[in-house]
């Protein structure tokens, strides 16, 4: 089964994107495609939270491992745990794209996929890949995988950099079923 395109948002110097409505369990998983996302500020980190059914806050539990792979405008290329952007039973935003520069040419770009958020009896998963054009010029490819430590449902999630402002960019959610 195809993906269904349930909502899109785009961002024009946005403090942050929110979907608090299409998760639920019509699908198993959500897709997340995160397109020209622009800061407003250099530097800085592209990151999700979650609120579980009821709750508010955007600061559920998340466990998460990083690592990154780099290539820089110098030549250096390099892969490596990032153990600076893991959360462990860590509340706050989860960084999924890294160091993300402000100039014209410069956004992040990737899918978070969110795993059976409507489930009440296991945790969440999920697997992030993301791509962004570095600040110091050259080209970062972050994966994220972790789970949200809460067996209640989720229902809304918050895109957000860690400083500044969404100057510009997209976010479309999908839904797909395991069949």
């Amino acid at each position: 089964m195809g993906l269904t395109l349930i909502s899109s948002q785009e961002a024009s110097s946005s403090s942050s994107l929110t979907f608090s409505s299409g998760i639920d369990s019509t699908y198993d998983v959500y897709e997340f495609h995160f397109i020209d996302i622009h800061p407003s500020s250099d530097m800085v980190h592209f990151q999700f939270q979650v609120n579980a059914v009821g709750q508010t806050g955007f600061n559920e539990t998340i466990t998460s491992s990083a690592f990154k792979n780099y290539k820089l405008d110098s030549n250096g290329y390099q892969t490596v745990y990032d153990y600076s952007f893991d959360q462990a039973q860590g509340t706050s935003y989860q960084t999924v794209s890294t160091w993300v520069g402000s100039d014209a040419d410069q956004v992040a770009a990737g899918i978070l996929t969110l795993y059976a958020p409507s489930s009440t009896t296991y945790v969440k998963h999920f697997l992030s890949v993301g791509l962004c054009n570095y600040a110091g010029e050259g080209m970062y490819n972050n994966r994220i995988a972790g789970y949200i430590n809460t067996t209640s449902a989720i229902d809304e999630i918050n895109f957000k950099f860690s400083s500044g402002n969404i100057d510009a960019g997209k976010i479309h959610m999908y839904g797909h079923n395991e069949e």
